[in-house]
This record gives C-alpha cells, structure tokens and sequence, in this order.
C-alpha cells in the first residue's frame, strides 16, 4: 500500500490500482496520457530536486503537491520517529532516543532556520537535527556523547521576534 499526501489530502492507493491506469507517456510533450474510467486526463510531473518523494504534478492544468510515502514511511510515522515537539520557547527536543554525536552550536550562538544544530544517532543512522526558526542558543543541556530519550531537552532556544 502506497501513502500519497495531495494537496494536504492523505489518500491510500495499492499497487494493483496503479497497475490498472491505462497510461502513456508521449516523449514529444513531455506528458503523461492517461485514461482512467472513460476519462482522459494529460499529466506533467516534476520533482523536488531536495526531496525526491515529493513531485508536482500538473494535471489538466491545475497543480497538485504530491508527497508519496513508502511501506518504510509509513512505519517510521507510527513509531513517531517523524515528529519532532515542538516546545513553546522553539527548544530542541529529541525527536527519537538516541546518542548525541555532535553538537555544532553553543549558548549564545545566533542561528537560522534550517542551520545544523546536532547529529543524533539512532536506529544506526545519523539524523541531522535543524534549526526550525531564527533565534539564540539560550542553553545546551546534553553534550557530544550523551544518550537522549525521545522528547528529552537538548537545546534551549529563544526565539527571535
């Protein structure tokens, strides 16, 4: 079973559905023909070159934001892996118990949105946690060695206005 989010609408879909769509793609335009229940629709796809799950696709001239979730997705979803707290002052929590095997920022660094804050490992793999919003380093509760449990405190942030 594939998971696909569109346009923010979950929708399942199976294999077998997939298999069924009478599809053709015309190397001349660039397009998808496709014809699905006496209905025929012309599709374009596009993908997000930093995320390769998620695909544009323009369908019948109107766009759709496509992100499809595999079987390995979905599971790392229902453990919670995929959730990161967020706590009202934006700290760091863990997002996973682990082991914290850098920490890249110090009290009283200035950060951005999306700049690297700490490598945590869990599950034999090496997460990079990020900043999710502008702001300070007020404290850093864990250092580089330490284990973490999942929403465990490891960076406290200000945010900045």
């Amino acid at each position: 079973m594939l998971k696909a989010n569109i346009n923010d609408q979950s929708l399942d879909f199976k294999q077998e559905q997939i298999d069924q769509l009478d599809m053709i793609f015309d190397v001349n335009a660039k397009q998808y023909h496709i014809l699905k229940e006496c209905k025929a629709h012309r599709a374009k796809l596009s993908h997000n070159p930093n995320n390769p799950k998620e695909i544009t696709i323009l369908l019948n001239g109107t766009e759709h934001k496509v992100i499809v979730k595999d079987s390995v997705d979905q599971m790392v979803d229902e453990m919670g892996l995929s959730v990161v707290e967020d706590a009202a002052a934006g700290d760091v929590m863990a997002p996973m118990p682990g082991l914290i095997l850098d920490i890249m920022v110090n009290a009283g660094d200035a950060v951005s949105k999306g700049d690297s804050l700490l490598i945590l490992e869990a599950m034999k793999m090496e997460n990079v946690i990020k900043a999710e919003a502008d702001g300070t380093v007020k404290a850093v509760s864990l250092s580089k060695g330490d284990t973490v449990e999942k929403n465990q405190l490891i960076i406290e942030m200000e945010r900045d206005a």
